[in-house]
């Protein structure tokens, strides 16, 4: 049998790659999504996705999506599962690859997010949403909390310069839950991996607050020694 009869044998489905597009603002954080514009469920909120071309990986898929509606490349992305329970999707059998991406939401283009009727909204006021979106939702807010208490990504939501009442806000919204001040102050410069800056934050008080940069070829180098980030 010829390769061309074997493959011609077997079912054919569609696969598409769904982006769960997290950022941090006010405090926050914050789920891209977007108003369905084709049928099925036309109208109907969806995460921003996209069908695998063929001349392209699935990772090459998401980035594609991620730049189409973000405008942003070089970003944080990871593969968080694969999606594929036979009638996941009321149009046809689709198998879906989803990823989540941390943004900064400050630098993304707010008019390509325009064009596709996108929002942004905190994570309990997301309506419901098509097919199983919800579910790789919960799955990434999962996978976010594992890897953010092991790996600074939480740096990728936040600005360049940062206070630490911020990056804790940050923290408290990736866990779910309050963290102590002085302990998450203590902990955190003991790391060795911020710069501080001459620089102050005087938007809530008069005295204002130091900003802070990540230093990540710090950070490389210390990892290089067998540091351990863990929050």
């Amino acid at each position: 049998m010829s390769a061309q009869s074997f493959y011609a044998n077997v079912p054919q489905h569609l696969v598409a790659v769904d982006c769960i597009i997290l950022g941090f603002e006010n405090g926050k954080l914050k789920l891209l999504i977007m108003q369905r514009k084709v049928d099925p469920m036309q109208g109907e909120w969806s995460l921003m996705g996209g069908f695998l071309q063929n001349e392209e990986s699935v990772d090459e898929a998401a980035g594609r999506v991620l730049r189409q509606t973000t405008g942003l490349e070089n970003i944080y992305m990871e593969q968080l599962a694969c999606y594929g329970n036979v009638r996941r999707d009321t149009g046809a059998r689709v198998i879906s690859m989803a990823y989540y991406a941390l943004i900064r939401i400050t630098e993304h283009d707010h008019f390509l997010a325009q064009q596709y009727a996108a929002h942004w909204l905190e994570l309990h006021q997301i309506p419901e949403l098509i097919f199983d979106h919800r579910q790789m939702i919960a799955d990434a807010l999962k996978k976010l909390r594992e890897n953010a208490h092991f790996h600074p990504i939480g740096f990728e939501l936040l600005p360049e310069k940062f206070t630490l009442s911020q990056l804790r806000s940050l923290y408290e919204e990736i866990y779910q839950h309050e963290l102590d001040k002085r302990n998450f102050r203590k902990k955190i410069l003991s790391m060795n991996i911020l710069e501080k800056l001459e620089e102050k934050d005087k938007t809530t008080s008069k005295k204002g607050a130091y900003l802070y940069r990540f230093d990540k070829q710090q950070y490389e180098e210390l990892k290089r020694r067998g540091f351990v980030f863990e929050i």
